[in-house]
């Protein structure tokens, strides 16, 4: 992330800490290279050797403590009011600090629910406690789990513009990926192509592997199945999950086309049927969807329309935030499942972007059937990022999924 939008975003993160009434959070890491808190890339655009404490207050304070040689690049980033370094332990400046700006509230990185809110390791905090033994401080501790998901979830028109980068390149790949594939490839092949597809403009993969997932048929291992030397053949449905990353943040798109048998110039009525339950179900979300609204709600109104039309419900989430990652944390568009904790119940604000997936894992035979497209919240609503695709193609009948209509 860049220094200018990492500026913004403490910007923000002031501004989320009063409307939540929170004094403080802070992020507090050591050796970040080795995985680290997945807040840290939102406020710092490096890492930490020794042990870190990044302080941001309602009252405005960026306090950023650090060891003595980790210092110099903090300083250099010029977004922290007061860098402060230490050589023996961090524990003297950061009590000192402390006590300082006195927080009646402290909120850190530990979640039950959302993973990317839940960055504070266990050794951490226990450290953290015997840091603050004799202070008040250990007492004022509260989850930053608000404070997180607000600030990867209201997208600034920066960020949103970088994520329509990513989803015009992939859907680029997806045109030319619908050009390549015929009945003979395999879907490793699928795979390989898009890969390269990605290297040779420069962006990475949404996620690590497998990406993309690739889909033919109904043998096929659906989910977050690995692409195998099963070939495309008539009949199938092939499906393609897909992401890229650029500029620092993700795309993420489902696709499908019908793979016709001899004679074919249209999908059988069983795949036409079941994609447009997915179409339908996708329209009545993203109606649904609006500043306020529960995920759990959006979520209900497709799954509705899935199970209406006869078909089993999908046993996923019906979408997520897409940022910096392509599963962004925060709330989700879920069914209220034990799995999904609270994240369910979190309002949509505007800024946030969210995907919309329906699912059919068979489509009368033809294999597993799932589109997804993109979504960013607004003060009224919704607005498509993702060209929608509003119908199935065949397969090496066109020249790409030139039927998607533009919102």
């Amino acid at each position: 992330m860049t220094s200018s939008l990492i500026a913004e975003k403490l910007e923000q993160a002031h501004q989320i800490l009063g409307e939540l009434g929170l004094d403080a959070w802070m992020v507090f890491v050591r050796e970040s290279s080795h995985g680290g808190d997945p807040a840290l890339s939102y406020i710092y655009d490096g890492a930490f050797t020794w042990q870190s404490a990044l302080i941001v207050t309602r009252a405005g304070d960026r306090i950023a403590i650090v060891g003595k040689f980790d210092d110099g690049a903090v300083r250099a980033t010029g977004v922290w009011t007061e860098v402060i370094s230490y050589v023996q332990s961090i524990h003297g400046p950061l009590v000192e600090t402390l006590r300082r700006i006195d927080p009646q509230t402290l909120a850190l990185d530990f979640s039950v629910d959302d993973y990317a809110a839940d960055g504070l390791t266990h050794g951490m905090y226990l450290l953290l406690l015997k840091y603050l033994e004799g202070t008040p401080y250990a007492e004022r501790l509260v989850s930053a789990v608000g404070v997180v998901g607000a600030l990867r979830g209201r997208k600034s028109p920066n960020e949103l513009a970088r994520i329509e980068k990513a989803i015009e390149t992939a859907q680029t790949i997806f045109d030319e990926v619908g050009r390549f594939a015929a009945p003979g490839k395999t879907e490793r092949e699928v795979a390989r192509f898009m890969q390269d597809a990605a290297a040779r403009r420069g962006v990475g993969l949404a996620w690590s592997q497998p990406c993309p997932i690739v889909n033919t048929g109904p043998h096929s291992m659906i989910g977050h199945g690995v692409p195998s030397d099963l070939q495309i053949e008539p009949g199938h449905i092939l499906h393609i999950d897909f992401g890229v990353q650029q500029e620092g943040y993700c795309s993420d798109l489902q696709r499908c086309w019908y793979v016709p048998r001899p004679g074919e110039h249209a999908p059988p009525e069983s795949a036409a049927r079941a994609f447009e339950a997915v179409v339908q179900g996708i329209s009545v979300a993203a109606d649904r969807l609006k500043p306020g609204v529960e995920g759990w709600q959006v979520d209900q109104a497709a799954r509705k329309i899935i199970t209406a039309a006869g078909y089993p419900e999908y046993g996923h989430a019906l979408g997520h935030h897409v940022g910096c990652t392509a599963h962004d944390g925060g709330g989700i568009l879920g069914p209220r499942w034990e799995r999904y904790g609270n994240t369910p119940f979190r309002k949509a604000e505007p800024g946030n972007v969210f995907t919309l997936e329906p699912s059919i894992e068979d489509a009368g035979g033809c294999g597993c059937l799932g589109i997804e497209e993109m979504v960013v919240v607004t003060d009224a609503g919704c607005r498509w990022l993702s060209d929608r695709q509003m119908t199935l193609p065949c397969l090496g009948t066109s020249k790409s999924l030139d039927n998607r209509l533009q919102n």
